[in-house]
């Protein structure tokens, strides 16, 4: 064998030791990733920072400028809206100067929400969802019959509670004697309506019995739906937003949803093509700004705010300041949770009520109070004392559907007689619906 055979051979077989470049991932991930890596790699380093570590880096946060008789200047955050349900893909635009890989959205996603980066990959999946929700939306009429059974199964502890231990009082042939009437005021007090309210139903039951007009158990359980209804419907008005902007201040107690509640109505007034702007007033709790400006980005609206500590007056200024340079519609001002028994910390939201009158005259056209129904009969007196010392325009009663006393809120109106704005029963936005008595009614009463 000739000398150049053998050599030829010996490169034959180092050529078949060489290893096989190895091949990228397959299927969807595979390319993407591989991708994203070569485009890494490639991509040469700008003003000294390594093109990998531009996720890492921190969204940049305008800043508003400062009104000529603003109280202090204020950060605005811009949402992104060049996202689309067609393009779920992360928008790289100039404005966030920000690249964020699948595994980091993803992985942010699932991470507690505590920063604002988390907040940037948070919303924009939740975005995609609700587009595609609303491009395959169901018929009105099936529409309108799923918002009644999801309203029915929200009330399905106070269902059981009030209605269901009235139903074992009536059920049988019984005669309505003196004994079933103190059963029939125990069920009542018991079932957190309020103490007044109670006594009030139970007293024009007793003069309808005295007077023969009430025989028959069936007929107390008609009379019972009949009265509530007409309690809650004198709580019933259209909220009509007569101003522009028509700034909205939220109050209520320490951990009733007050920012969760803004974040659902922000996203409302959205989709009836309001433009709305948020005010994170809440500069005393931990994360509470983040918090809102994850909503913010869900609802795709612009959020002014502070640091840590800041005056919340100064912040519900400069958010109606630049909410009429942008010629919003809605402003919306979240404050920090208090307890209603606190003087200084109620002084604290008339100095904003007054400020905010100060930056436009005539606001706030609406101080919502927001109330948990969890709280049953104190949910009244958080009530009366917010609307004596503020002046409440509107509530929310949230929470209905993790307690049995959901019936509070016929107490709360009774008492109050202030229009009940929106109502929750669950935990995403189709949930905080607008507050309609008959339905409520009727889903309490368990009928159609």
């Amino acid at each position: 064998m000739s000398t150049a055979k053998v050599q030829d051979e010996k490169n034959s077989d180092d050529e078949g030791l060489k290893p096989e470049p190895q091949k990228e991932g397959g299927g969807l991930f595979g390319r993407l990733f591989g991708r994203r890596k070569k485009e890494q790699e490639s991509e040469p380093e700008k003003d000294g920072v390594p093109a990998g570590d531009a996720a890492a880096s921190k969204p940049e946060i305008k800043t508003v400028p400062e009104a000529k008789d603003s109280v202090s200047s204020s950060e605005i955050s811009e949402p992104e809206f060049g996202l689309t349900p067609s393009q779920p893909q992360i928008d790289n635009s100039k404005d966030t100067n920000e690249t964020v890989s699948p595994v980091e959205s993803d992985s942010k996603a699932k991470a507690k929400v505590a920063a604002v980066e988390t907040a940037e990959s948070v919303d924009e999946v939740e975005t995609v969802v609700i587009a595609s929700d609303a491009s395959s939306a169901p018929p009105a009429d099936t529409q309108s019959k799923g918002l009644f059974s999801r309203l029915k199964n929200g009330l399905a502890k106070t269902r059981k509670q009030f209605v269901g231990t009235l139903d074992n009082l009536f059920y049988g042939d019984k005669e309505i004697d003196e004994e079933f009437l103190e059963e029939l005021e125990e069920i009542l007090l018991t079932s957190d309506l309020g103490v007044k309210t109670s006594y009030r139903l139970f007293s024009q039951i007793e003069e309808k019995v005295t007077h023969k007009e009430l025989e028959n158990p069936a007929h107390l359980r008609d009379f019972l739906q009949n009265e509530i209804g007409t309690i809650l419907k004198r709580s019933e008005s259209p909220w009509e937003i007569d101003n522009k902007p028509y700034v909205i201040m939220t109050i209520g107690v320490n951990g009733v949803g007050k920012t969760t509640t803004i974040g659902k109505l922000a996203s409302i007034f959205t989709k009836q093509k309001k433009k709305v702007v948020l005010g994170a007033a809440d500069t005393f709790r931990a994360a509470a700004v983040e918090q809102l400006m994850v909503w913010a980005e869900r609802a795709k609206v612009p959020i002014i705010k502070q640091n840590m500590g800041a005056d919340p007056a100064a912040v519900a200024f400069d958010t109606v300041q630049s909410a009429i340079k942008r010629e919003a519609d809605v402003v919306i001002i979240d404050t920090a949770g208090r307890l209603h028994t606190k003087v200084n910390l109620m002084d604290e939201l008339k100095k904003i009520q007054r400020v905010l009158g100060k930056a436009l005259p005539g606001a706030p056209h609406e101080v919502l109070l927001v109330l948990d129904a969890n709280t049953g009969q104190n949910a009244i007196s958080q009530a009366q004392m917010f609307h004596q010392e503020i002046g409440v325009t509107g509530l929310v009663m949230t929470k209905l559907d993790g307690t049995a006393k959901g019936g509070v809120i016929v107490g709360v109106c009774d008492e109050l007689k202030v229009p009940v704005r929106y109502i929750g029963i669950g935990e995403s936005i189709a949930d905080l619906r607008a507050f309609d008595s008959s339905d409520f009614v009727n889903a309490l009463f368990d009928k159609v």
